[in-house]
Parts: C-alpha cells; sequence; structure tokens
C-alpha cells in the first residue's frame, strides 16, 4: 500500500434505516469523496459480523449486495481508484489471519470486552435463549453466567476479527465510535505484541484521540426511536413500528411518524431530557432539510409531524428511485476488481504473519 489507509465498513444484516443512512452511510460517502487521492479508502461489508448475533442467513447474500447498492444510491463514485468497495468473506485471509491471532490473544482479553457481555444479555433475553430467567429484576450471577454459555463463540471473537480486517491492510486510520473504542485499542495491542515477538508485521493503527481528531469526535448522528425515543433506531428492532427503514414506502413512513411518541407538555422544545420524542422528530426534520425552528414554541404535534413525515416522503421518494437506477453491472465490476486487489494485498500481509510463526518457509 503505497497510500495511507482509511478503513470502515456497515453491517449487512437487516435492512438499514434512516439513522444508518445518516449516521453511518453518508459519512462513509462524505469520507471517501473528501480523503480520495491522499489516501486508499476501504469501504467494506463485514459479512461475517452478521454472523455473531442471530440473523436470517437465507438473506444474508442479498442483503449484503444490497447494502452495496445503497453505497452507490447515497453517491459513491464508482470510478474513484483509490476507493475499494468489497466483501469481507470474498478475502478468506481475512478468516485465516483471525485464527492466528487467537492464538495470541488472552482469554481474559476477551472477556474483559464490554460489548461483548451487552450484547450477549441483549440478544439472550431479546431471543428468550435461555428462558424467562429476567423480569423487571437484575439478573443473577448465575443467570448471566448461563446466558454466557449460551452464547456463540463468534461473538465472543468479534474483536480478533476486526483487528484482522484493519491490520491486513495497514490501515491506520478506522472511524470507530464509543462502543468500538476498546476493540480498537485491543487492534493495537496485538499488533504491537506480534510485532515484539516477531519483527516489523503490522502497522499499528492510531490511538483513540488521533482517530478523533482526524475525523471529527461526533462520528455520526444516532436517531432515536419513534415509539422509545429514551433509546436510538435499531434495526434489529423485531416489531419495526418505531423504525423508518429505507425500504419503507413514503406511506408507511407517515404512519410510522404520525404515530410517533411525543408528550403532554403541550409545547415545542428542544430538549432531550424533557422532550425527547419531539425532540427526535425536529432532528429528523432538519436532516431532511427541512426548518425545525418554525416549529419551536407551537402548542400543536401535528403540524411537525406533517412536516416531518412530507419530508421524509420525498427523501425516500427520491432515495428510492435513486436505488433503482444503480447499474448493478458496473457494481459488481467494481466489487470485483476491489476484491481481485483486496486479496493481493492482504494475502502480502497474511505470508509474511505465516512466514513469521512458521507456517510457510
Amino acid at each position: 500500500m503505497s497510500k495511507p489507509v482509511i478503513l470502515t465498513g456497515l453491517r449487512a444484516n437487516n435492512d438499514l434505516h434512516i439513522g444508518n443512512y445518516f449516521g453511518a452511510l453518508l459519512p462513509l460517502i462524505d469520507l471517501a469523496k473528501k480523503h480520495a487521492g491522499d489516501y486508499q479508502i476501504n469501504l467494506f461489508v463485514p459479512d461475517l459480523h452478521s454472523f455473531t448475533t442471530p440473523i436470517d442467513h437465507k438473506q444474508l447474500y442479498g442483503q449484503t449486495m444490497n447494502n452495496v447498492k445503497l453505497f452507490a444510491a447515497a453517491g459513491l463514485s464508482l470510478d474513484n481508484h483509490d476507493v475499494y468497495v468489497y466483501r469481507q468473506s470474498f478475502v478468506s485471509a481475512h478468516s485465516e489471519l483471525t485464527i492466528i491471532l487467537n492464538s495470541f490473544t488472552g482469554f481474559g482479553e476477551m472477556s474483559r470486552m464490554t460489548q461483548f457481555k451487552d450484547k450477549a444479555y441483549k440478544n439472550v433475553i431479546k431471543k428468550k435463549i435461555a428462558g424467562e430467567v429476567v423480569g423487571s429484576r437484575s439478573m443473577t450471577d448465575e443467570e448471566k453466567q448461563m446466558i454466557l454459555e449460551r452464547v456463540s463463540v463468534g461473538l465472543f471473537d468479534y474483536p480478533v476479527l476486526m483487528a484482522s480486517d484493519i491490520l491486513l491492510y495497514g490501515a491506520s486510520y478506522v472511524p470507530v465510535g464509543d462502543d468500538q473504542s476498546q476493540h480498537l485499542e485491543f487492534t493495537r495491542d496485538i499488533a504491537e505484541r506480534m510485532n515484539k515477538k516477531f519483527g516489523d508485521l503490522f502497522v499499528v493503527p492510531k490511538p483513540v484521540s488521533e482517530q478523533h481528531k482526524f475525523f471529527g469526535k461526533d462520528q455520526g448522528l444516532r436517531i432515536r426511536d419513534l415509539l422509545d425515543p429514551t433509546k436510538k433506531m435499531s434495526k434489529s428492532d423485531d416489531t419495526g413500528k418505531g423504525v423508518i427503514f429505507l425500504s419503507d414506502s413514503p406511506d408507511e413512513a407517515k404512519q410510522k411518524i404520525l404515530s410517533a411518541a411525543t408528550d403532554s407538555l403541550g409545547k415545542i422544545s428542544y430538549d432531550f431530557e424533557k422532550q425527547p420524542g419531539v425532540s427526535n422528530l425536529l432532528d429528523i426534520l432538519k436532516l431532511l432539510g427541512g426548518k425545525p425552528d418554525e416549529f419551536i414554541g407551537n402548542t400543536q404535534y401535528g403540524p411537525l409531524k406533517e412536516a416531518a413525515s412530507k419530508a421524509l416522503g420525498d427523501f425516500l421518494r427520491e432515495f428510492q428511485s435513486k436505488l433503482s437506477s444503480v447499474d448493478e453491472k458496473a457494481l459488481l465490476s467494481k466489487i470485483e476488481a476491489s476484491e481481485n486487489e483486496m486479496n493481493k494485498q492482504a494475502n502480502e500481509t497474511l505470508l509474511k504473519v505465516q512466514k513469521a510463526v512458521g507456517l510457510r518457509a
């Protein structure tokens, strides 16, 4: 790699929603536009990471390809030679390096990953894998242990696969939110550990503080759930009633906006502590190009919902039109060319590691 590498990705499982679009997808596209030329930009779909939580495996491949189409519909140029768009599982070095790095990773290190436990408890409770062990009360240590015993090793091992995603390409910059900061620090730790033991194998990515300085501290906006604005909008929501998916029709989106939770205060103000639902609608309207300030101080919530639903309908119609007009042949050509180059770069790093650990002469 002759240029410094910026690497980022967006998981493929489930439909993406407007929070993903404005908080993750658009920043990826803006990042590519801003830094291409000075940096190699790796935009990948981490389809192997999709296995770490329950998914519909019959839909995964289609969702992966649809996510790449979303990149193009959101404005990614397919002609930029510094931008690579690829699927994680189509570069087998990701899996093989993970197996090697596992043997240099401590069980205790992975056990201390806070996101592992958070996701473990969340998914087990959601799917009721452990039975009705939790109501409104806190879990006992015994119940927590039972849950952890039923969680996949893939979720436990997630940070090692993420480290492989980064280290294979010598990526210096990886935009991460607070929930991924611990994983990036592990990537730095395992890279330095391997370099100390075997010599100069990996480029060590920049620390979290420098990542925030490079990308900006706020690396993504979090739109709230329409029915429960105390939590972020999530594509893993089973009901989908509080989530605006990019595949929703304008009419479906309108009904969700009109059903959005507000409050009984009777006056519109931007205050997430006292009026999270109303504040969420104001944010959505602003992101869609509306004028939320015009509604501040109003005593009726209906006009705000109508304005937000209209702006949302216009956005969805335009975006879905762009999505349907994506040149799939040109897109597949870009993906395949990117995957050919990524396999060359990743295999070069992998061979260096294989030689160092004694797997190759």
